[in-house]
């Protein structure tokens, strides 16, 4: 894999060029590339699928590192503590708190609100084990923040990640997932006996 020359300036950046040569030596080693571009924007949900497998991760971090990219992930408040805090802040981690009011869509949209540039990663499975439904969570969050969600796959058979594109939410929960697991279901994850069955409207 070699640093793609287009990387957006909006992409919130991290890291060094120790880690980021770390990360394209992993990559490397794993025999995996990456395909697609990257949007030009400042604040975007990043929805990772189908996700199936603890290799999601093994295979997602090296491209992360490589790209020198900080891509934000929610971690219950709990989990803030000394001395890990200021680490799980720097790696891009967002505390939350699912008992306040308003509900986490709202806690985000502030977070969205409050930083210049912010990615945030979710997986929209929730388990990398089979389900009869994603949850729309991320599609709540987006749609409170008024940022769009770029669709990023993981592609086992063809040792691929995919920036496949982008979307607005608009609102309508029923409509937007389905659209976008539309858009996922031509890709196969580690384990695709996990991933979610998509239904075609008839």
């Amino acid at each position: 894999m070699s640093i793609p020359k287009n990387l957006p300036e909006e992409m919130p950046r991290i890291g060094n060029w120790f880690t980021q040569g770390i990360g394209l030596l992993i990559v490397k080693a794993l025999g995996w590339r990456l395909e697609g571009e990257f949007p030009p924007e400042k604040k975007v949900m990043v929805a990772l699928a189908p996700h199936t497998s603890n290799w999601d991760f093994v295979v997602a971090m090296p491209f992360i590192m490589a790209l020198k990219a900080k891509v934000s992930f929610m971690m219950k408040k709990e989990a803030f503590f000394w001395p890990f805090k200021r680490l799980f802040i720097w790696l891009g981690g967002l505390p939350t708190d699912r008992t306040a009011p308003g509900g986490l869509a709202q806690q985000m949209a502030k977070s969205f609100r409050q930083n210049e540039k912010m990615w945030v990663a979710i997986t929209p499975e929730g388990t990398r084990k089979k389900v009869g439904k994603w949850k729309n969570g991320f599609l709540r969050i987006a749609y409170a923040a008024k940022v769009p969600i770029v669709l990023v796959a993981w592609d086992f058979p063809r040792k691929r990640i995919c920036v496949d594109s982008l979307y607005q939410p608009t609102g309508n929960l029923e409509q937007d997932m389905r659209e976008i697991q539309r858009r996922f279901s031509k890709y196969r994850g580690r384990n695709p006996e996990n991933q979610t069955d998509f239904i075609e409207d008839e």
